[in-house]
């Protein structure tokens, strides 16, 4: 038994090891562009780069309108570029919205080593020079699932109009722990993107869309983060919905039209 139990203790350790120097692989799914790839859409856009340091630039698309009524920052899922969700960004510029769409470190054009830390300051960057150009009251920050936890710190310092989660995580630790249940996340794990954290420090108004049958992240994650501050965050259940496709049910769109026309 003392043997067996050596070998399970042995193989979790060689587990954990992969996992922390590997982990980059199995949450970042980036589709990677060359950057003289040039973005085609039938609607008024431009490119954007921001160069946020040395060797570090985030590349983003703009979609814009005749006097908008504000601008929606988008924050994507962990998978592919902002080449193939810019789609989504007619969910918002039909309501007379700007929107910025921004690829994260190493994702589409975007260039740099990916930590946690420096993507949450480039997202930053991103926000304060956009809120160079739109008044914060006039400015949305909206997120996909893996996005939630970078919309939840950049909301809590800064003053959007509105904060909207799309299928978020209470915790990604907890999150992933459902998968990973035997190893040590807490010392493993190099990313932990604390929406529950951040999210009590939120001062705007937080709307969290979820669907009711979402198998990757529970409607849990969400019920969990209302109740850390329910005067301030809406939680709107999108029944039958799964994790990635809320936007081909009606009442996402409609919640949405009512959001942004509030």
């Amino acid at each position: 038994m003392l043997q067996i139990a050596i070998y399970i203790i042995l193989g979790i350790l060689a587990l954990s090891i992969i996992v922390y120097f590997l982990q980059e692989k199995f949450i970042f799914k980036p589709e990677k562009l060359k950057q003289d790839f040039v973005y085609k859409y039938d609607v008024p856009f431009e490119e954007l780069f921001f160069d946020v340091e040395p060797g570090v630039r985030i590349n983003g698309l703009h979609f814009t309108v005749d006097k908008p009524l504000g601008l929606v920052l988008y924050f994507h899922g962990n998978s592919r570029s902002i080449k193939g969700w810019a789609k989504y960004a007619k969910d918002f510029y039909r309501y007379k919205y700007d929107v910025v769409l921004v690829d994260y470190r190493g994702f589409g054009k975007s260039t740099g080593k990916r930590n946690e830390k420096d993507m949450l300051n480039d997202m930053q960057f991103v926000y304060q020079a956009l809120a160079a150009k739109y008044n914060e009251s006039h400015m949305l920050v909206y997120c996909r699932s893996m996005g939630s936890g970078f919309a939840a710190k950049l909301a809590s310092d800064n003053k959007p109009r509105y904060l909207i989660l799309d299928a978020p995580y209470f915790s990604f630790k907890k999150a992933v722990e459902r998968f990973l249940p035997i190893l040590p996340m807490r010392f493993v794990l190099r990313f932990h993107m604390r929406t529950d954290r951040w999210i009590t420090k939120v001062n705007c108004h937080t709307y969290i869309l979820h669907g009711t049958k979402d198998w990757l992240l529970p409607i849990s994650n969400s019920e969990k983060l209302q109740a850390l501050n329910p005067r301030k965050i809406t939680l709107i259940r999108i029944p039958g919905g799964g994790h990635n496709n809320l936007p081909s049910f009606p009442e996402y769109h409609n919640f949405i039209r009512d959001i942004l026309q509030y």
